[in-house]
């Protein structure tokens, strides 16, 4: 956080713009108030602009007709555009009515204010023990030592065996009211800070679609040039750390059962004498519920880029159809054009058509199979010491490190060969480790056979001799 990356924020960025701006007290009121309490994604225009009215009659009321002398749509429209960044205004599909949503900047900037308003109290309990918890965690999720682990496991066996022997006695201890409002208190924080999340994913896949349509407008390369540019980027957003713990905190969160559990866990929170002392918000309880909708809502702008990609395809097989449609066109033209005055040269020559004639006299005769000699008497051998470390000194291929390799190589690439395969991890066991690995390709459904190309391999075996296999190309693919 140097001075000159301060002063580019200052500049550039919409949160602290909106904690300059002349009406901050009014925008960040109003915004809070329509979108965040109730937890609205997107509002139309003319319900917004309705909410606005009232708020700007109300503070025209107390504050005179010249604190705020423009439109409640002025503002709005002044509100998402460009320069200030503080509302999203779309048109979406199916709708000729504008739509306004918040930006991640003025929540984040909403979100940092609430924070600076003094609390009943400030708990420290319960974030020292998420702290220690998330530390074990870590420690836990991290040890690779076996017996340090059993260790840990026993000593937890331990204390749940103790915890029960108190609980089976009598001795139960409960959690006193301080200690229930402190924690409720940072459930709250960290649900409401899961649904503005949702908002920064959201953008995120906002603008991969945006620079899709950008691409898609002014390309004129090949399809598969594109496509393997937009499925990157979109790769490269997934495969990152907010795209990873989005799609694990999805697949958490659609569970059924965990749903029901998450509704009856804050249905018996709400009882609580402690939590209701802090007169939260009822809706709270389906906060869940939310978090659904701001899913969806993210999943439905994957869903728009896909679209998008669909329709450019579909639009330049119509292109190449019309192309070929003008090129057949083009050769009949000249054709009607060559009936009336043919060259005195042949256009072109073509074979003779013939049939193939087999004789049925020309077939070999049946030969009868030769019957096999089956000798029952076997002769016994002779009793000379045999060395039986042959049989002990056995070659083990281990597939899943072949499987390791290939995924490796996978990860930098789209598309490998075999031999690419082979050249970053050489062979260490020879023939049977090449053969493992044919036998690992013929099981994955993405690879694919070139029999029009061969490829080389090569070794060194146990004796030192370089050793050389040529093998058909296979193509595998992430």
């Amino acid at each position: 956080m140097d001075y000159a990356t301060l002063s580019q924020l200052r500049r550039l960025h919409p949160a602290w713009r909106l904690l300059l701006a002349d009406h901050a007290p009014l925008i960040i009121h109003f915004l809070n108030a329509a979108f965040i309490q109730p937890n609205e994604r997107t509002i139309a225009e003319a319900p917004l602009r309705s909410q606005l009215e009232d708020v700007l009659f109300q503070l025209r009321e107390s504050h005179g007709d010249d604190a705020f002398p423009r439109s409640a749509g002025d503002y709005l429209n002044d509100w998402a555009d460009n320069s200030k960044g503080w509302l999203r205004k779309f048109y979406p599909s199916g709708s000729d009515e504008a739509h306004f949503d918040l930006t991640p900047a003025t929540e984040k900037a909403i979100s940092w204010l609430e924070s600076l308003t003094q609390r009943q109290f400030v708990g420290t309990e319960s974030r020292l023990r998420t702290v220690f918890d998330l530390l074990q965690q870590m420690l836990a999720g991290t040890e690779t030592n076996k017996q340090t682990r059993l260790d840990d496991l026993h000593r937890r066996k331990a204390e749940i065996e103790r915890e029960i022997a108190r609980v089976e006695t009598g001795d139960i201890a409960i959690m006193d009211a301080t200690a229930q409002r402190e924690r409720f208190q940072q459930l709250d924080g960290t649900a409401r800070a899961l649904l503005a999340d949702f908002r920064q994913v959201e953008q995120n896949f906002r603008q991969l679609d945006r620079e899709a349509r950008e691409k898609i407008t002014a390309w004129e390369g090949s399809k598969g040039q594109l496509l393997e540019q937009i499925f990157g980027e979109r790769d490269a957003i997934s495969d990152t750390d907010q795209g990873r713990t989005f799609r694990a905190f999805w697949d958490f969160l659609m569970s059924p059962s965990r749903q029901q559990d998450l509704s009856a866990g804050l249905e018996k929170v709400f009882e609580l004498d402690a939590v209701q002392s802090l007169k939260p918000d009822a809706r709270f309880k389906r906060l869940h519920f939310d978090w659904l909708d701001a899913g969806e809502q993210t999943q439905r702008t994957v869903a728009r880029l896909s679209r998008q990609l669909r329709r450019f395809l579909d639009d330049q097989t119509q292109l190449e159809n019309k192309r070929i449609m003008q090129l057949i066109q083009s050769l009949e033209t000249r054709a009607l054009a060559l009936r009336e005055a043919p060259p005195d040269t042949a256009l072109m020559t073509l074979e003779s058509p013939q049939a193939e004639v087999h004789l049925a006299m020309e077939r070999p005769l049946f030969s009868p199979p030769l019957k096999p000699v089956v000798e029952s008497a076997v002769e016994a051998g002779d009793e000379a010491d045999v060395d039986t470390q042959a049989l002990f000194d056995q070659a083990v291929v281990d597939r899943q490190r072949l499987q390791r390799h290939i995924h490796e190589t996978l990860s930098h690439r789209p598309q490998a060969t075999l031999a690419d395969v082979i050249e970053r991890h050489p062979l260490q066991m020879g023939l049977a480790e090449l053969v493992t690995y044919l036998s690992l390709v013929g099981d994955m459904p993405h690879a694919s056979v070139d029999d029009s190309r061969q490829e080389s391999v090569r070794w060194v075996d146990d004796t030192g001799l370089h050793r050389l296999a040529r093998i058909q190309r296979m193509i595998l693919t992430r």
